[in-house]
């Protein structure tokens, strides 16, 4: 309106000027009066006319207009001297201070950005239309995080120099929360059942850090999403959400939330039908289908059937194959008869298999480990498995496959398989501690890829209080052309058993070996060694009148103080973890058994398994039940020998049963007048496990390098046959495996991933400690993960 009489004004000067100075004139010059802030270019840049253009009322009044939209000025006059156009302008004033008060949730830094954004900062022009637009917006962000009480308040105050300054006054208040969600026409699931699906959830313990009890509309969208296939896939084809009804209350601190549902009628699986053109056999077709005759329909099965389908068909070289269910309904009989169309295509045959990115690795280290051959008909399951097994191999970053068809033919495709290769070298140089072992350093040399031929090479030292040892490895993961595997080790290994508290004495050792590794599959790999080592123990005089002391002395009399072994060790591993550090879902197990050979001055065997078992108990993989077990056997199997207690078993610490000391637990010697501890040596036989609920980490928005969890253990190492001090055995030692002894404990973890390493916390109370047992609540070592 304002706007509207400012022109209409000046067409009325224009009209009692062109009397006196008749209209069109040549503009000899143009002068602009009244600027205190604006630029003059900016005027001229906005203002068509200039010098020697000849103008009447149209030009003059579309001129006019077209500075008013500029944006910078409250009002523009026009007049004229002479032949000479002169504009008297009258600026907006600029914004010369913006003060913004009483915002805790919205830091002032991103409320600034967000004025910028908008069009308003510090030195601008001010619009009053920009302010009124952006409390609007303001108003829509607090509304977006549940703030529906949320009140903007702006006032303009007049400085001097036609300037002003905006005060932006926020009263933020309470977030609201979600009192009451109800779901209305409901009979054959309960409300429970039903809100158990929503992400929104009324206020519990963890609303805190979820936020689940604040209202948002992308997240009930996303809920009525999940409450619409759940009825879908329990057979309830007709089902329709009828309305939805979100009220807040006067105060605007509670939401109410109601649904209005109409399940329809729960339908049936017909007949199961394959038409098209068939090329793999019908029954073949079949047994990869989850839904059957008289089975509840399922939107989900029938989908994951149809890519059963197609992987199928790809798998046998139907690489472009389109299946297509159709569900038909019979009304009558409440069944859906599905028919799946298949359209197989062409066999599709492989040109040629193409490598790309290797610019280190031999073409050989990459081909070796793609199943798809050239000339063979394409299976798609082997293009997955290969791009798998590059990536395991450790060489690659990135591995992209890419299918694409043969120019001028419809039944051939290239593969190429991409690959970003990453520093296969490594020199490593770690600080770690233990409660167990102190401080542990460590340095390393590794090539993983040697000189591009996918053999590995590493030689390793560490030193710690506990030990002391050198050592070399060398691996040819394919030393013939189906995947055995071949390496080499020599080692040199001081050992200090006092330190970490499993024995009075300390070991020399140094030796080295050759193991040769078998693929079962994918998951599963045998492994074979034998190695040559030489050991000398050397006893603690410190404990000389302690049990401890006297048996080891005993052990020594019967079997000598260095032993040459020559050991064979077989094991099986099979591990289907998705990741290696924090995995959610899987299992890894494994089994050895080692032992040395007769005629070694040592004749013993030892055999262990162990397993991990993960299961998420969530769709996003942040609650995981987990279960790990470890069980261990050690004998002698010569008549004449006694077994080497430094093999034996240990229990207690963070890798066994939290909240007992590390390595204390088993039959126990005392240790003479210079210690009043007796001490475990460990047993020949092992159990431990453990049960784990792994849960987001509080107050952390990315737990990709924390893991939390609460646990129980249980365990304990026992000996089947005692050492023996001056031909008997001692008081405290107790043969034999006794499962009323597994200690208990249970307690909460932590593991972060550093940048200097993993590190693991656990805090843990001993359930069932008894006299003698030494106990720590507080237990941690970097190096390590739960």
């Amino acid at each position: 309106m304002k706007r509207t009489l400012i022109l209409i004004l000046i067409s009325l000067l224009w009209v009692a000027q062109v009397q006196a100075n008749p209209l069109p004139f040549v503009v000899s010059d143009v002068r602009v009066e009244g600027l205190q802030q604006v630029d003059p270019g900016t005027v001229f840049r906005n203002f068509p006319i200039a010098a020697g253009d000849q103008v009447g009322a149209a030009e003059l009044s579309s001129a006019t207009r077209q500075l008013f939209r500029s944006g910078y000025f409250d009002d523009v006059q026009l007049n004229r001297d002479g032949d000479v156009l002169v504009l008297v302008l009258r600026e907006r004033p600029a914004v010369a201070i913006i003060r913004i008060d009483g915002n805790k949730a919205i830091k002032t830094d991103q409320l600034r950005e967000g004025l910028r954004q908008s069009g308003l900062q510090e030195g601008d022009v001010f619009r009053r239309a920009t302010l009124d637009q952006i409390e609007l917006d303001l108003m829509r962000v607090y509304a977006s995080q549940g703030r529906y009480g949320a009140d903007i308040n702006t006032q303009v105050e007049t400085l001097p120099g036609n300037r002003v300054a905006l005060n932006i006054n926020i009263t933020e208040g309470r977030i609201a929360t979600i009192q009451h969600i109800n779901i209305v026409g409901n009979e054959s699931f309960s409300d429970s059942e039903l809100t158990d699906l929503f992400s929104l959830k009324l206020p519990n313990f963890w609303s805190f850090y979820t936020k689940s009890d604040q209202y948002s509309r992308e997240k009930l969208a996303g809920d009525l999403e999940r409450l619409r296939s759940h009825y879908l896939d329990r057979g309830y084809i007709n089902f329709s959400i009828d309305s939805t009804q979100v009220s807040i209350s006067p105060d605007k601190q509670d939401v109410f939330i109601t649904v209005g549902i109409t399940e329809g009628q729960q339908y049936r699986v017909g007949e199961v039908i394959m038409v098209g053109n068939l090329v793999v056999p019908e029954d073949q077709l079949l047994s990869k289908m989850s839904l059957g005759e008289g089975d509840v329909f399922s939107r989900r099965e029938m989908t994951d059937s149809q890519e059963r389908l197609e992987r199928l068909l790809g798998d046998q070289g139907y690489m472009f194959a389109n299946v297509s269910p159709i569900p038909q309904v019979n009304e009558q009989d409440g069944t859906i008869s599905l028919r799946f169309f298949i359209e197989p295509g062409k066999l599709t045959y492989v040109r040629r298999v193409l490598v790309r990115g290797n610019s280190r690795s031999a073409d050989e280290v990459v081909r070796r480990e793609v199943e798809q051959m050239e000339a063979a008909i394409v299976s798609t399951s082997a293009i997955e498995r290969s791009k798998q097994r590059l990536e395991r191999t450790g060489h690659f970053r990135t591995v992209n496959v890419e299918t694409r068809p043969v120019p001028g033919t419809d039944d051939q495709v290239d593969i190429e398989f991409a690959v970003e290769e990453q520093q296969s070298g490594q020199l490593t140089a770690s600080v770690g501690f233990s409660q167990s072992e102190g401080i542990i350093l460590q340095f390393g040399v590794a090539q993983e890829n040697f000189l591009g031929t996918g053999k590995s090479v590493d030689f390793n030292i560490s030193n710690s209080s506990t030990l002391r040892e050198y050592r070399f490895n060398f691996l040819d993961p394919y030393f013939t052309v189906d995947g055995v595997s071949r390496g080499y080790n020599f080692y040199y290994r001081e050992e200090n058993f006092d330190e970490d508290d499993r024995g009075d004495y300390n070991t020399d050792g140094i030796g080295g070996g050759i193991t040769f590794g078998y693929p079962i599959d994918d998951y599963q790999r045998l492994s074979f060694s034998g190695d040559v080592e030489y050991l000398r123990l050397k006893p603690n005089d410190i404990f000389v009148d302690g049990d401890s002391y006297k048996a080891i002395r005993e052990y020594i009399d019967r079997n000598g103080d260095d032993y040459l072994n020559v050991k064979l060790t077989a094991g099986w591993s099979d591990n289907r973890l998705n990741r290696g550090f924090f995995p959610t879902r899987g299992y890894a197990q494994g089994a050895t058994l080692e032992v040395s050979l007769p005629g070694s001055d040592l004749e013993y065997y030892r055999a262990q398994y162990n397993n991990r078992l993960y299961w998420p108990i969530n769709d996003d993989e942040t609650w995981i039940a987990a279960l790990r077990g470890r069980v261990g056997y050690a004998d002698t199997y010569g008549s004449d020998k006694d077994y080497p207690f430094f093999k034996n078993f240990y229990a207690g610490g963070l890798n066994t049963v939290r909240g007992f000391e590390a390595n204390t637990l088993g039959p126990r010697y005392s240790r003479g007048a210079n210690s009043s501890r007796a001490r475990s040596m460990g047993g020949n036989v092992l159990v431990a496990g453990s049960a784990e609920l792994i849960f987001p980490t509080p107050f952390l928005r990315d737990n990709s390098s924390w893991r939390t969890l609460v646990f129980m253990d249980a365990g304990n190492v026992f000996s089947t046959k005692c050492l023996t001090v001056g031909g008997s055995k001692p008081a405290n030692c107790v043969e034999g495996v006794d499962f009323g002894e597994l200690r208990y404990s249970a307690g909460v973890g932590l593991s972060w991933l550093t940048p200097i390493g993993p590190l693991s916390i656990s805090l843990a109370k001993a359930l069932n400690s008894k006299d003698g047992d030494e106990t720590e609540v507080f237990q941690f070592v970097l190096g390590q993960t739960f």
